[in-house]
């Protein structure tokens, strides 16, 4: 019965093994190096082609600002049904009275005429008829009735264009526009350094995840060793049965934390093609160790203390928002100025009683100007957006203090972390040279009979427990440091356009 648990635990093990080692040899797995994942990162990842088309489409409505400089063009047509036309009155007044109007006026202006042409007729013979005006009552009668003007039809059509000369809102909100879009190139800046962190930390942890693998491998193999060496001594009855029990649950528990480690490499995988872009059904595998970084972790600590903020993406977006509040004060100050607009105009006009289109008579009409509007009161609205633009830049300002001393914060808590990560470092190498000396002690002693099963055990726990402690340092040490450049806002583009690992801050 004994052999039968053994055997079950062994193809256990063993199938845990396949599975393990089968992930990373398969000849259709891709494995990738940190520089690699960057680089499909910055040209697949979703977040980056957002923050690239929004870019894209502040610079569209930057032009379309742009537009606003030109002649705006526009056909007009129009067609005007009268329901009730006009009527214009001639001659005397409302109360009847004649002797005014255009009659009286007629007949002044002829009477002298007719004089001077009767004298001159005066001694030729020819009968001279005078000049006779019409009755006065009559032409006041006449004139108080009035008649009706215009058509019943009335089409138009033609262009117009109008083109701003002298406007300081509009020149100032194109500049507003073109500020829009370094925001937009900054907010890109932004989301690429964080996706840049968010794939470092998913490499680091594959990383970490298969270093934790290979140790409890190595303990399982341990184990897997110590049980065989342990029964093969039991059948010639020179091990107890409570060492064989021990050694047979020792094993047992070996197993669960393999596939827990190995369970570990697969889903750091799928968060690692997941930040990158990649199809989750691809077989992938990360190059390298976390101990080719363990010689990166040692610098003088303290040039954190001069650390500058110029690069940090939110530092630089609160200035460029800075920048236009402060435009939009302007703005708003730019509508108490006059504003000066070129006009033209050239249209056809045709009026009629009827449809008959072909028998229209299309008269020509155009004007060419210049038009001055001179802003006096609008219930002191533009006053209250300035002191709102105002209010906005000083509540911008204590926004910005803020945020930098955040940013201090989490400077010193990067750093401090280093610290940490680099002394754990140094202190766990020191105990992993001694775990592996007494785990060879312990294990060379068990085997002539000079220690327990126990004392093999607990070595092979302080070894297993010093292995990860050096794993764990050097990843806390590179996670931290990727969150410090993030804060700082190092670059990782050199300026080839090649991807730099460790960028300014090294």
């Amino acid at each position: 019965m004994t052999v039968l648990a053994a055997l079950l635990l062994l193809q256990a093990a063993a199938s845990a093994q396949y599975r393990t080692d089968s992930l990373a040899t398969r000849g259709d797995t891709t494995v990738l190096t940190l520089d690699d994942a960057l680089r499909i990162a910055l040209s697949e990842n979703v977040s980056v082609k957002v923050a690239d088309k929004e870019i894209e489409r502040l610079k569209y409505a930057k032009k379309g600002t742009y537009a606003a400089l030109f002649p705006q063009i526009n056909a007009t047509g129009s067609y005007q049904r009268t329901i009730k036309k006009q009527v214009m009155y001639m001659g005397g007044s409302d109360d009847g009275e004649s002797g005014g109007g255009m009659s009286s006026m007629f007949s002044g202006i002829m009477e002298p005429i007719m004089y001077y042409i009767q004298q001159l007729y005066q001694g030729t013979g020819v009968p001279f008829v005078p000049y006779v005006a019409p009755e006065t009552e009559t032409q006041a009668s006449s004139s108080n009735e009035g008649f009706e003007v215009g058509r019943w039809n009335t089409w138009s059509a033609g262009i117009s264009a109008s083109m701003p000369l002298v406007n300081a809102q509009l020149w100032e909100s194109i500049k507003i526009s073109g500020q829009q879009v370094e925001l937009a190139v900054e907010k890109a800046r932004e989301s690429r350094l964080g996706m840049v962190s968010s794939v470092k930390n998913a490499y680091y942890g594959v990383l970490l995840a298969k270093e934790v693998f290979e140790v409890y491998k190595s303990v399982y193999e341990n184990a897997l060793e110590n049980l065989q060496l342990i029964e093969k001594k039991y059948e010639v009855q020179k091990a107890s049965e409570l060492d064989l029990a021990r050694a047979k649950t020792t094993f047992a528990n070996a197993i669960p934390n393999v596939y827990n480690a190995e369970t570990s490499i697969i889903l750091g995988l799928w968060q690692l093609k997941a930040v990158i872009g990649m199809d989750l059904d691809e077989n992938i595998d990360v190059a390298g160790s976390l101990e080719d970084y363990a010689d990166k972790m040692f610098y003088d600590i303290h040039q954190a203390d001069s650390v500058s903020l110029e690069g940090n993406s939110a530092m630089r977006q609160l200035e460029l928002q800075a920048a236009q509040l402060a435009s939009a004060v302007r703005l708003n100050s730019f509508a108490f100025i006059p504003t000066i607009a070129a006009t033209f105009s050239y249209s056809y006009n045709a009026m009629a009683n009827d449809f008959k289109f072909k028998q229209y008579q299309w008269t020509p009409y155009s004007f060419v100007g210049i038009s001055l509007s001179i802003p006096i009161f609008t219930g002191t609205k533009r006053i209250w957006d300035i002191k709102q633009a105002k209010l906005q830049a000083s509540e911008l300002d204590l926004q910005k203090q803020n945020t930098e001393r955040q940013l201090r914060i989490a400077v010193k808590q990067s750093v401090q972390s280093m610290e940490t990560a680099m002394r754990t470092y140094n202190a766990a190498k020191d105990a992993l040279d001694s775990a592996e000396k007494a785990y060879d002690i312990a294990a060379k002693s068990y085997d002539v009979g000079r220690s327990t099963l126990t004392d093999l055990d607990n070595a092979q726990l302080g070894l297993t427990q010093a292995r990860l402690s050096v794993s764990q340092a050097i990843h806390s040490f590179i996670t931290a440091k990727t969150g410090l450049e993030q804060t700082i806002g190092c670059d990782f583009l050199d300026d080839q356009g090649k991807v730099d690992l460790d960028g300014s801050y090294k």
